[in-house]
Formats: C-alpha cells, sequence, structure tokens
C-alpha cells in the first residue's frame, strides 16, 4: 500500500510499574527500528505513544502503596517516559490518558456513539464485594482453579496451569485484595455490539488482510469463528473518565475503549501545540493517504485487530489500520515473565546497571525478537551475543581499520589503489545490502534485517582478516591504502545499516569517522565512496566493551532470590488455603512407617489474623514447646476449646512457613460426616511425646 505518510502507534503501558524486557521486544524496539527507518527514507511519519493511567491495575497499585491513585500514575508515568527516553524510544510524542485533552477527546467519542445509537444497554449480574462496596475486574477476583484446583488463580487466568478463566468458574471465589467472598449483583452498562460488525470484520480481515502475521491473522480468525458478542464500554469504578450521560453516576469508561482513543488525543495534542510541523491531527487519522500501523503484544491482538477498528467504524470517519505486527511472548531464563512475581528485567534497572548499553539490549532483543514464536532472554546468551558478535565481530572491524588508518596513515583516509577480484567482490556485497534490508524492514521482519546489517560486519572482518594489512604494510603499503580505505567505506556503510537498531552506535562511529548525517544518509548505504581520500578521522575509540562475568552473575543471583521468594511465597498461599481433606493419595506401609507420629498437649490454640483457615498450635511435645499451623479454623470458631486436649502430630516433617509463621509439624484430624474438622486425639491420658504407631 502506497501512502504519503505512516502513522505508527505502540501499546499504551500501563502506569502502575515500570517496562521490562518483554514489553521492549514485543512492542517498543521493532516500532522504533521501523521509525527510524522510515525517518531514514526520508518518508513523513508519525509516532504516538503514550501511558495508560486508568483501569484496575493502578488502583490495586494505590491501594497497596497507601498513596492516591494520581501519585500512582504520576510516579510511573514519568518513570517510563524517561526510560524510553533514555533507551532511544523516539516517540514524536509521549503523553498520557489521565491529560485533560483526552479525557474530553474521550467523553465526545462516546458521546457521538451514544446519540448515533451505536451502543446497546445491558442489566447484568456481576461479582460484588459487599463490605467494600465495589464491583470487581475479572483480573482482581481470585478462587479455586477448576482444572489444577490450584490456591489463588485469577478470575480471567490460572497462572500455575495457564487455563483461561472466567470469574464464574471459580471454586469459591474471592476480592483478592480483602479475601472478602463475593455475592453476585445486578448493575447496567452500555455495550459495543461487536456481532454487528462480525460480517464487514470477516471481510476486511479474513479476505482483505491476509498477509497480516500468521499469528495475527490466526487469532482474530479464532474469535470470529467463535463468533462476537457485545463488549462492555463503561464500568462501575470511581477512577477513569466518567460517562458523559444523565444518570451514569459511579461509572467510568472501560479501560479498552478509553485508552485506544489515546492514541487519537496524544496526535490531536502534539498536532495542536506544534501545528506547522506536524499539520492538523485529523490528517494522520482520516485521511486515507495515511497508512495506521499499530505494534502491539499478542495479549493486545483483539482489542488492535476487532475491538477498536470496530469503534473507528462505529465513528465513521477515521481510517483503519493498515498492518497490526504483533509479537508473541518473550520469557525470562525459561520462565514466564510476571510482573506481579517480579520475574522480570526492568528497563531503568538496566539502564543504571549497564550504563552506556542500551544498544547492547536493543540488539540482544531485536536478534531473539519472538516474532513468530515465543522466545527467551537469558543472561548467558547476553553476554555472549555482546562479546563474541558485536565485539568480536562489528566492533573488532572497525576498530582494526581505524587503528591501522591512524598508525599508517596519520588518521587520514587513504586513497583507493587497483582492486583486485576479492575487492570487487566485497564491494558488490555492499551494493546489495540496502535493497536485503529494506525489503525485510518493510515486511516488518526485523530480526533478519538486523542479522543483515551485522552480516555486512562479518564480511568486513574477513575481509581484513584475509588481506592482513598489518602485515603488508611491511612490503606494499599501495595493497595496504587500498585495503583501508574499503574497510573504511564498509565502516561508514556499517553506521548507516545499523541506524535503525542501534542509533547510539551508529551515532559514535560516525564521530569516529568524522561523518555527518547527510553525508552519511539511507540513500548511501551500499556505495563505497562515502569517505573520500584525505579526509580526517575522528577521535578514535571501542565501539563496544567486553562484558565480563561479574555484572551477568549479579543478574542471576537477583534472579535466584526472586525465584527463591515466589517459591517460599507460593508454598505459603498454598498452605493457608490448605485442608488435611485434601489428603487422599494411596500410601505403602514404609512410607507410613516413616511417619513420626506423637502425642502432644495444646498449651494455646489461635486464630492467625489474615488468614481464614489457619490456626497456630503451641504444644508440649515431651521435649519442649513446638508450634504447628493447621488449616481447620472453620472447623473451631473458638479454637480455646483446644487448649489442654492431647491431639497426635506428624514430628518430621520439615518445618516450614506459612503466613510469615514457622510450622513445625502436622496436627492429625478426621473429617466428619457434615465435612467439619475434628482434631484426633488418644482416650485415655499419655506422657507427651509419646510416639503412635
Amino acid at each position: 500500500m502506497t501512502c504519503k505518510r505512516t502513522l505508527v502507534t505502540s501499546a499504551l503501558p500501563y502506569a502502575n510499574g515500570p517496562v521490562h524486557i518483554g514489553h521492549l521486544a514485543g512492542v517498543y524496539v521493532p516500532a522504533d527500528i521501523y521509525v527510524r527507518y522510515l525517518r531514514l527514507r526520508g518518508r513523513e511519519v508519525l509516532f504516538v505513544g503514550g501511558s495508560d493511567e486508568h483501569g484496575v491495575p493502578v488502583t490495586i497499585r494505590a491501594r497497596k502503596e497507601g498513596i492516591t491513585t494520581q501519585e500512582v500514575v504520576d510516579r510511573y508515568h514519568e518513570l517510563i517516559k524517561n526510560s524510553f527516553e533514555r533507551f532511544g524510544i523516539s516517540f514524536d510524542i509521549y503523553s498520557r490518558t489521565t491529560s485533560a485533552i483526552h479525557h474530553q477527546f474521550a467523553s465526545d467519542y462516546f458521546r457521538k456513539l451514544y446519540e448515533e445509537h451505536k451502543f446497546v444497554e445491558q442489566t447484568t449480574e456481576q461479582f460484588y464485594d459487599p463490605q467494600t462496596g465495589h464491583f470487581l475486574t475479572d483480573r482482581n477476583i481470585r478462587g479455586e482453579c477448576p482444572h489444577c484446583h490450584a490456591a489463588g488463580a485469577y478470575g480471567d487466568q490460572c497462572e500455575k496451569c495457564g487455563s483461561t478463566l472466567s470469574p464464574e468458574e471459580l471454586i469459591n471465589p474471592y476480592n483478592a485484595e480483602t479475601g472478602n467472598p463475593l455475592v453476585k449483583k445486578p448493575t447496567s452498562h452500555w455495550y459495543l455490539p461487536l456481532d454487528a460488525y462480525q460480517p464487514w470484520l470477516e471481510k476486511w480481515i479474513l479476505e482483505e488482510h491476509k498477509e497480516w502475521r500468521p499469528n495475527v491473522y490466526g487469532q482474530c480468525k479464532s474469535w470470529l469463528d467463535g463468533g462476537l458478542r457485545p463488549r462492555a464500554v463503561t464500568r462501575d469504578l470511581d477512577w477513569g473518565i466518567p460517562v458523559p450521560v444523565e444518570g451514569a453516576d459511579g461509572k467510568v469508561l472501560y479501560v479498552w475503549f478509553d485508552a485506544p482513543i489515546g492514541y487519537i488525543s496524544n496526535t490531536k495534542e502534539l498536532c495542536d501545540r506544534e501545528p506547522e510541523k506536524f499539520g492538523p491531527w485529523e490528517k494522520w487519522w482520516k485521511d486515507s493517504d495515511t497508512r495506521l500501523i499499530h505494534f502491539i503484544g499478542k495479549d493486545n491482538i483483539v482489542f488492535h485487530c476487532i475491538v477498536f477498528p470496530s469503534m473507528l467504524k462505529a465513528e465513521g470517519s477515521y481510517i483503519l489500520p493498515d498492518n497490526v505486527p504483533s509479537n508473541e511472548f518473550l520469557n525470562l531464563e525459561g520462565d514466564k515473565i510476571s510482573t506481579s512475581r517480579n520475574w522480570a528485567v526492568w528497563l531503568n534497572e538496566y539502564l543504571d546497571d549497564f550504563p552506556g548499553k542500551q544498544d547492547v539490549l536493543r540488539y540482544v532483543l531485536t536478534a531473539n525478537a519472538p516474532e513468530t514464536k515465543d522466545n527467551d532472554f537469558t543472561w548467558a546468551d547476553f553476554q555472549a551475543r555482546n562479546n563474541n558478535e558485536l565485539v568480536a565481530i562489528y566492533g573488532n572491524f572497525v576498530n582494526r581499520g581505524l587503528v591501522l588508518t591512524q598508525k599508517y596513515f596519520d588518521g587520514k583516509v587513504p586513497a583507493c589503489g587497483t582492486l583486485t577480484d576479492y575487492d570487487n567482490e566485497v564491494i558488490s556485497q555492499m551494493g546489495q545490502v540496502k535493497s536485503q534490508i529494506e525489503s525485510l524492514l518493510e515486511a516488518f521482519r526485523f530480526r533478519d534485517a538486523q542479522k543483515e546489517a551485522m552480516n555486512l560486519a562479518r564480511i568486513g572482518n574477513k575481509y581484513l582478516a584475509d588481506t592482513e594489512p598489518w602485515k603488508l604494510a611491511k612490503t606494499d603499503m599501495e595493497r595496504t591504502a587500498t585495503i583501508l580505505h574499503l574497510s573504511l567505506q564498509m565502516a561508514a556503510n556499517l553506521s548507516i545499516a545499523f541506524e535503525p537498531f542501534l542509533p547510539f552506535s551508529s551515532e559514535k562511529l560516525r564521530g569516529m569517522l568524522n561523518l555527518s548525517h547527510e553525508q552519511a544518509n539511507w540513500e548511501r548505504l551500499g556505495h563505497m565512496d562515502i569517505l573520500k581520500a584525505g579526509d580526517v578521522l575522528g577521535t578514535v575509540g571501542l565501539l563496544f566493551e567486553k562484558i565480563d562475568d561479574a555484572p551477568i552473575q549479579a543478574q542471576l543471583d537477583r534472579l535466584a532470590r526472586i525465584k527463591a521468594e515466589n517459591e517460599a511465597k507460593a508454598k505459603e498461599e498454598e498452605m493457608k488455603n490448605w485442608h488435611p481433606a485434601d489428603i487422599k493419595t494411596n500410601t505403602s506401609i514404609d512410607e507410613f512407617d516413616k511417619m513420626d507420629i506423637r502425642v502432644a498437649t495444646v498449651l494455646d490454640c489461635q486464630k492467625v489474623k489474615k488468614s481464614d483457615r489457619l490456626l497456630l498450635f503451641r504444644l508440649d511435645d515431651g521435649m519442649g514447646e513446638r508450634q504447628i499451623l493447621s488449616g481447620i479454623a472453620q472447623s473451631y470458631p473458638d479454637p480455646s476449646v483446644l487448649i489442654g486436649k492431647q491431639v497426635l502430630f506428624i514430628a518430621n516433617f520439615p518445618p516450614r512457613k506459612m503466613m510469615g509463621l514457622e510450622s513445625a509439624g502436622m496436627i492429625l484430624s478426621a473429617v466428619n460426616a457434615d465435612g467439619h474438622l475434628v482434631v484426633t486425639t488418644v482416650s485415655a491420658p499419655v506422657k507427651n511425646g509419646v510416639q503412635v504407631g
């Protein structure tokens, strides 16, 4: 599709935490590569980003930290914006959905569709916490997974088995924040009738956009095959854009409806601020000569390919996305990145831990881009790609050519003499690179495009290794001059070829070569006359530095600590919800003999704070005092009745922590017909510590 201009958007990150490498690999690095490439081609392009500051995640963060929601979004908006700037993500605007412009624009958008009767109003029953007086979102509801029976599964997904869920499927759902049980309560909302747009979507996507990536096309087809249903555009919350309709008190625009409108309102904000440079905002959103590209992760495919286009279609005057090059997920050290488990590499921390190494991370994330399937980031691979590729190939080639030029030609570009067949072969390969990289970038194949750029460095490195100008300089200075002349031309080409991928390194290399942007423009890529004989080089230094083991080990140690903490929390959560009746597996006499079952007297027994199921026993086990936690609180509303009783317990269970308390053993209980638990006792007093068997 040939258009005058290109509008590029990238998914709006939630302003409830920092950005991590999964976000970068999935969205922001590929988007930035594409935008930088278009700018290098001289095309008219606008790159729009911003923070998504509404929705439940930010309110949860605020309550956890005991601050206002506005304080949360202010903090993380600035952190994310600053991190992107430091990392070189070249937005034309990075704004936010709490801006006055966005609030007004989103309200007007809703109002227009409302007045044109594009919504339907429905009353449904939703989960409600009567103690807090709030309706809950899927992500804020937890319970037992109906598939693997893991405790604490979310209302939209079980993180243990990966099943997609709805809150109605959870066993014993509760408020994830308070632990309160939930009830169903009717509430009315406005819905976008996606089913009404299904015939149009099937034609627009399945027939007219078969060129979309298989993962994008396939997910859209799956949703369409399953039949679309109306989707709520409002919700019951006290944080968000108020629904601009009479009688909608306490309701706000649903974040999925509000957030994509942020692409438009942010564009308007920029164009209103700099009209001479960018023109009216309408030309970017309503002119058929504009091509719209959304960069997103795979969890946002449906919203950007089905829901948002339906919103645009409903309004009637907007262009539609031409492509949505969504990536799959990036894992970390073989495990799914999880913000709730802190299993991530956070961008702001990386920038502090590895100063000046933005391009190393950009290179590794692009080399491992999850373009067609989930991929994995490991610190070992990060170190290896830096040391074995950026340093040993690209950096080595550049450094040798520049240092030898300083040594033998006083830092001036030597003249080119007679060319050999090998020289002409290398020149021919350089001439092909521009069209190869362009075709790959136009097809959103960023991983392969970067590989082509690195292949140039490999060619250059091999060329110097094969010709050995440091040896020829002893006998044939004319040939040495030719080799170094061509090597410097290749280095100049590399500064251009890598510009979309490694902007900091390209700028550094241009400084070493004493090249301006005008001299090293995209149209010169593939040419071997960028530098002229006699041109004076700039200050020569290392383009990349080797990364030793110490900082890598520090990152691995950090992840090991996080993993141990997560495992401890998971065990604590499991035991918090553990019930003796859950043990139903068979055992052998040998296994039973391994259990050290003893008698003890209950000295004290109390409920554990913030737990509905745990009791804290203090026992006299014949050898001293012992503390054991047991999940039988619901069977003993008054645990003091157990004080003084002799009970049976397993003494050789390894100590473990639950709810921050250590438990050294297990109290044995029996289940009555009514489901209540009764601790096992002895029929007559016996000495504490006596073994049972």
